[in-house]
């Protein structure tokens, strides 16, 4: 008997011993945790397995701003809208290598938007860079600043344009650098183009240091109206090259608080009218019988090409640590070359656009901002009113 238990106390150990085992955790799986990267700034990481670096951002703003309130604007107009309500959404993601020639970087943009009940997606930027080499979708080269209001609820004239395109730019130390770069015509076309032929040729020479920066800007650009303008033109030729040159500086203000600063720039253009700007180049000039006599363009109706001004300047202050005001204004000047019949035409424009924005918590901005410009043109034999634009704004943008 003492035998018979003892082999029974063995067996009932043995069994216990088994079914603890079971119950013992198993090793858990190696985790590739996400590690922090700090090589280009903060807010990067590296995307597991890989030595790339990743910045995943948005920003989120939604506004509401009433348009033309003046005699003759949107709101004497019934078919017209009287404000505008927008809700814009943006997705940033930025990677980054370093490689033996610099570093490799691709930059998307999306932007997701509703606007007085229109749905809308787009491409607001994409690019690849590789060390000095750009190519894709993002700002002109030859955009020099492009304003302090918080909305700019009226254009202002100067250069601001996205365009596709292929440049390389050379740093040379101490803040120099230039930029020679193939764009996208199509972006700079201010009438009726023919189908594309040449992009646009750009340089820039630039210099950014602790007291701000500069740059001068020059661009070719060919001037090929369509099919129709030269099915009937005989005087001008069938197309030109256009030219435009620019030249601005931004000054930090070492008297104010950190981020204030003031600018000036100025741009002219031979048959490039794009280049001095988006507001003029918009005009249609409509007398005072109603009737539209034409609109701006790089060329006239002989075929020669018009020539433009723009000057501007603007200042932001950094008022407090959570608020700060802006400024802009701009003057833009078209020669319309024979803009009816054998007339010449003198356009003029001049706007001006003030905000003031407020940054309670870190990313999280609300802002007002409200603009007037006016339009005037000189032709000989015609009547033409003056056109005035006066807006209001108000915004709310959170950016992560």
């Amino acid at each position: 008997m003492k035998l018979k238990g003892l082999m029974l106390g063995v067996a009932a150990a043995a069994t216990a011993t088994t079914a603890q085992a079971a119950d013992l955790p198993v090793a858990p799986e190696p985790v590739d945790y996400v590690r922090v990267c700090d090589a280009y700034g903060s807010r990067f990481y590296y995307i597991p397995g890989t030595e790339t670096c990743l910045r995943v951002g948005g920003r989120l703003r939604t506004q509401f701003v009433v348009n033309n309130v003046l005699e003759d604007g949107n709101w004497e107009n019934r078919d017209q809208d009287g404000y505008d309500w927008l809700t814009r959404g943006y997705a940033y993601l930025d990677a980054r290598n370093a490689t033996e020639f610099g570093t490799l970087r691709a930059y998307v943009a999306l932007r997701m938007q509703v606007e007085n009940g229109e749905n809308g997606f787009k491409l607001d930027a994409g690019y690849i860079q590789w060390g000095g080499l750009t190519a894709g979708y993002l700002g002109s080269n030859f955009n020099i600043y492009t304003g302090q209001a918080f909305i700019g609820v009226v254009t202002r004239d100067w250069s601001d344009v996205t365009t596709n395109q292929l440049a390389y730019t050379a740093a040379f130390g101490n803040g120099f650098s230039a930029t020679l770069a193939l764009e996208d015509r199509s972006d700079r076309e201010v009438g009726d183009y023919g189908g594309t032929r040449m992009p646009d040729v750009v340089a820039a020479l630039g210099v950014s240091q602790g007291w701000g920066s500069a740059q001068l800007s020059g661009a070719l650009h060919q001037v090929y109206p369509d099919a129709a303008f030269n099915s009937t033109n005989t005087s001008g030729d069938e197309d030109s090259l256009g030219w435009a040159i620019g030249a601005g500086a931004v000054v930090n203000l070492p008297f104010a608080n950190s981020g204030s600063n003031i600018y000036f720039q100025g741009f002219y253009a031979d048959g490039a009218l794009s280049y001095i700007g988006n507001g003029i180049t918009g005009v249609s000039v409509v007398n005072n019988a109603g009737t539209t006599l034409g609109s701006v363009s790089d060329y006239g109706g002989n075929g020669d090409k018009s020539t433009g001004y723009s000057l501007s300047a603007g200042v932001y202050i950094q008022a407090t640590p959570t608020i700060g005001v802006a400024l802009d204004g701009s003057y833009a000047h078209v020669d319309q070359e024979d803009f009816i019949g054998n007339t010449d035409a003198d356009i003029d424009r001049w706007a001006i656009d003030g905000s003031v924005q407020w940054e309670p918590v870190s990313g999280f901005v609300l802002g007002a901002d409200v603009g007037y410009a006016n339009t005037s043109a000189d032709i000989t034999g015609e009547n033409v009113d003056d056109l005035d634009e006066l807006l209001f704004g108000v915004r709310m943008q959170r950016t992560f």
